[in-house]
């Protein structure tokens, strides 16, 4: 039992340092930049019976899943329970792939995170900068290091569900040392 508890320690202290000293995730600006773009992030939805995770998600879009009402960027608050998730038509068991482009005025190192309830794998530039699997209230991702190359539009990828009750989808970011901010709507385009 002494072994397996210090062989666990030694696997979690490694883990940390390794999490801890990894570079940042370097993103990808798209290419061509777009150029065109009305605002906000186009949606499609998917409402099945019962989702619990990602791959459900995932799955439900898939099989079957209708445009939504363009989100106005990645700003929405906790919601009442019973008013619908983001622009679906649905308050609970939605599952939304959302697509387009966020534009980063400044190149450098910044931190990225999410507030989400209840699932989420966000893309940006190719990378995976906001992923939680489950159910949670309105609450933040594990914060993301990232390297914006160059100033410009960045490709967004996010698959996003909801299960029960509230509903909540934020995008907040920072210059390395400086406090996280939400993104402004007009950041995004599609």
């Amino acid at each position: 039992m002494k072994r397996f508890l210090t062989s666990t320690i030694a696997a979690i202290v490694v883990t940390c340092a390794t999490v801890l000293s990894a570079a940042p995730l370097k993103l990808q600006p798209a290419k061509p930049q777009p150029s065109g773009l009305k605002p906000g992030l186009s949606v499609r939805y998917a409402y099945p019976e019962n989702v619990k995770n990602l791959s459900e998600a995932s799955s439900a879009l898939t099989i079957s899943s209708e445009r939504g009402r363009p989100l106005s960027g990645l700003d929405y608050r906790d919601t009442d329970e019973g008013d619908p998730v983001l622009t679906s038509k649905r308050a609970e068991n939605v599952a939304a792939a959302i697509k387009g482009y966020v534009h980063f005025s400044k190149p450098g190192i910044h931190n990225v995170d999410f507030l989400t309830n209840d699932g989420i794998r966000a893309k940006i530039g190719g990378q995976v900068v906001g992923m939680f699997d489950g159910r949670q209230s309105c609450d933040t991702t594990i914060m993301s290091e990232v390297e914006v190359p160059s100033a410009g539009w960045y490709k967004v990828d996010i698959l996003y569900f909801q299960r029960y009750n509230t509903s909540c989808l934020h995008m907040r970011m920072g210059a390395k040392g400086a406090r996280v901010s939400w993104m402004p709507n007009k950041a995004f385009g599609h």
